[in-house]
């Protein structure tokens, strides 16, 4: 044994190889002899009397492949064809052009990000953006972290810590990533009350259980699942009620933060976060990068009292949101004081495209991909999705580029491993790219990267 761990080569004879000679002239000498080291040490660990000693050749390879696969830019851009419009695999929403230049611009240099230029006084970064909720929500002030989980566990620990919040027992769900809201509770230190059943409650069920120790009383939106059939739920103006009557906070948890009604475009109804301001809860949680159509970001408006209480917890400060995605949030809600939403933001012009347009566009794309024995390309008519937990259920009617092949899978998976990476759906044993959710100006590189993968 010892014989076989002799030969395995050394560290200088692998740095000696002309393809890591190479890759020392773009990456730290430092970085790529540890890199070594850690994969003969591997080699140490597994090697046994029947393996084959790696040579030279091969260790180098070993570690080139590492390199090309590990210290590139990351997270890599992809085509989204899977017709699922805020799909959390692959980033949720797409910024505005307009959004992504504020985000450049905010971080290429210096900015006033808690400066106040009047002044010349320490600023906070949270004034003007608590101005622009304020202006779209109606609410009387804004606060902004770095997503809504931590939005709620912001809220929770500053207004019912040590205290008890009651929740229906049918919204006290997971909400994805494993996330449950009952865990959120222990963790920011309230008390969970379940109150009705998991089909119906009543304002009833909360009043029985208000108490000195009672905190808050907590609505969440069930964006990701639906409960049909014989239900019941109050409304928020009717726990609005009850809370103001019994000098209780009332949180409502909205998910998705569409600021547009989506009944205009024949989807369901979403609660929206002016409409949960106006039926008087006092703080609405949101996200940003759902059907706001914005950056990351945890979005909470509400009543300036208690407000300023989330601002000066501790917890304020952990999950306090970035300069950059604060910079892309603050144009994201200029979009909708301008009306251009539809215009401007990716999620709302693929929501709001008509039909007839993709139609068009999926015919002249299809056109394009050259003709062959070996596989059928046509146009259909498909469906989109909402998708990141919002509207669930809904679809939209759509159009698409049916591509059918030898094996489906060994095609999907050539084109999400390409140069220009696509992320097409499988469906029926056909590879469908969904027109809707493929921003036009990706659609030569689409069709290059179809046409490379059928040819190859």
């Amino acid at each position: 044994m010892q014989d076989k761990l002799r030969q395995i080569p050394s560290v200088s004879a692998v740095l000696s190889d002309v393809r890591i000679s190479e890759l020392m002239t773009d990456f730290s000498t430092e970085a790529i002899t540890d890199l070594i080291r850690k994969k003969l040490s591997q080699v140490r660990s597994t090697i046994d009397n029947k393996s084959d000693i790696p040579t030279i050749l091969e260790i180098s390879n070993q570690v080139s492949d590492h390199i090309e696969r590990n210290w590139v830019s990351w997270p890599k851009n992809v085509i989204n064809a899977t017709g699922v419009v805020i799909h959390t695999n692959l980033g949720r929403a797409p910024l505005s052009i307009e959004s992504m230049q504020a985000a450049i611009d905010s971080s290429k240099t210096y900015s006033d990000l808690e400066l106040e230029l009047d002044s010349g006084k320490r600023g906070s970064r949270q004034a003007r953006i608590s101005q622009l909720l304020s202006s779209l929500t109606g609410a009387e002030a804004g606060l902004v972290v770095n997503n809504n989980a931590a939005a709620l566990m912001l809220g929770l620990s500053a207004l019912a810590s040590g205290k008890e919040v009651i929740v229906s027992r049918s919204e006290a769900v997971e909400i994805g990533g494993g996330f449950r809201i009952p865990d959120v509770l222990k963790q920011s230190g309230a008390t969970l009350i379940e109150v009705g059943t998991t089909n119906r409650t009543y304002v009833t069920d909360y009043e029985k259980e208000l108490r000195e120790e009672t905190g808050a009383i907590f609505s969440i939106h069930a964006s990701n699942f639906k409960i049909i059939g014989f239900t019941a739920n109050p409304s928020i103006t009717d726990l609005s009620i009850l809370g103001t009557r019994s000098g209780i906070p009332v949180l409502h948890d909205v998910g998705s933060g569409s600021l547009i009604d989506p009944t205009k475009y024949g989807l369901a109804p979403e609660p929206l976060p002016q409409e949960s301001i106006d039926a008087g809860a006092d703080l609405c949680f949101f996200s940003g990068d759902k059907l706001l159509g914005g950056p990351q970001a945890g979005i909470v408006v509400g009543r300036k009292t208690y407000i300023e209480q989330l601002s000066n917890h501790p917890l304020a400060r952990a999950f306090r949101i970035d300069k950059m995605n604060l910079a892309a949030l603050t144009v994201t809600l200029i979009h909708y004081l301008k009306e251009e939403a539809q215009t401007k933001i990716p999620i709302w012009q693929m929501i709001s495209v008509e039909l007839e347009n993709l139609r068009t566009r999926a015919d002249r794309l299809a056109t394009m991909i050259p003709g062959s024995d070996l596989y059928s390309v046509k146009v259909i008519a498909t469906k989109s999705t909402i998708g990141g937990g919002s509207l669930p259920g809904e679809t939209m009617d759509s159009y698409g580029i049916q591509v059918k092949v030898s094996s489906p899978e060994k095609f999907a998976r050539k084109i999400r491993t390409g140069i220009t990476s696509v992320i097409p759906r499988i469906e029926k044993d056909a590879v469908i790219f969904d027109l809707r959710t493929i921003l036009q100006i990706e659609d030569d590189a689409l069709i290059a990267s179809i046409t490379h993968t059928l040819q190859n």
